[in-house]
């Protein structure tokens, strides 16, 4: 069964193009699935694998507390691997014709406050180098919508100071130009002024946002960092650096930004993907509403 898996990886990578992220996801979930199948009901290629398989697989994990979206996205994962399955002839019928996942409902991220990301940004002491590379992090984290995945892999080339741009590359290795905020600039640029030829070492190369090792900052140690700086902040809600992409995209929402504009922007492939913060902006106005409109005082007692 391995077999297949290694190929429909290399597949996803070389000739659908898909992010080295996306693809290590992929992997985990289906080697999770193959070893159930394996020690579980002593399947040995995928063509002995039925839909019961799969249900107890679903079930098995739902037991273990995994969240509805997480299962929806393993079972999706499974899904795309046995249409390839399908495609290159390893099994005759799909055994996830009958499974069916929870059902997931979406709810509206968390987004900080403009008051909250304020505080935020401010937190970093910019009298290191560290502090001015974490500030430039806060900055173009919330000024440019960016995955951590896509700040991590910046270079020092894909930053364009004079336009107020950086261009990057999201899921699929899609390229999209996003522009800078002003304070997001000057943080960029007191970063790579000052703080940036501080933590180069021998080893160095193009990446824009370093350690203090010298190498191209990890995702884990940014959301290190958004974690730190919430805390120093004293932010009470659970911050992410994704939230600060939530944050983004809500914030301009707020402002009277095109839906489509926001879809551009956060690389969205599906617009229906970005309609998820039409629902904050929906209760941001309800609750405006109830607290402000002289008719709506003592709603809350009905």
């Amino acid at each position: 069964m391995l077999e297949e898996i290694e190929a429909y990886l290399a597949f996803a990578s070389l000739e659908k193009g898909l992010a080295e992220n996306t693809v290590l996801s992929y992997q985990q979930d289906i080697q999770q699935f193959a070893s159930f199948v394996t020690k579980v009901h002593r399947r040995k290629k995928w063509s002995q694998v039925k839909a019961g398989d799969a249900s107890d697989w679903i079930y098995t994990l739902s037991d273990q507390e995994y969240s509805n979206a997480s299962l929806c996205r393993k079972l999706s994962t499974l899904r795309t691997f046995v249409s390839y399955l399908l495609r290159e002839e390893k099994i005759e019928k799909s055994f996830l014709e009958l499974v069916t996942g929870p059902k997931l409902r979406r709810k509206a991220p968390d987004a900080l406050t403009i008051s909250e990301v304020e505080r935020l940004l401010d937190a970093p002491d910019l009298t290191t180098p560290a502090g001015l590379r974490d500030r430039a992090i806060l900055e173009l984290l919330y000024s440019s919508g960016l995955r951590v995945s896509e700040l991590c892999d910046a270079k020092l080339q894909q930053i364009d100071i004079a336009s107020g741009a950086v261009k990057v590359y999201g899921k699929g290795s899609k390229e999209r130009v996003v522009p800078m905020g002003f304070q997001a600039v000057i943080a960029l640029s007191d970063y790579l002024d000052q703080g940036r030829p501080r933590l180069v070492k021998p080893i160095t190369g193009s990446g824009c946002f370093l350690s203090n090792r010298g190498v191209p900052i990890s995702r884990k140690t940014v959301w290190v960092i958004v974690k730190k700086y919430a805390r120093k902040a004293a932010i009470e809600k659970p911050v992410k650096p994704h939230g600060l992409r939530h944050s983004f995209a809500t914030h301009l929402l707020t402002g009277g930004a095109d839906l489509r504009v926001i879809q551009e922007l956060l690389g969205h492939a599906d617009i229906s993907t970005t309609q998820i913060y039409t629902s904050v902006e929906a209760e941001r106005v309800s609750t405006a509403h109830e607290e402000f409109h002289p008719r709506s005082k003592g709603k809350a007692d009905w």
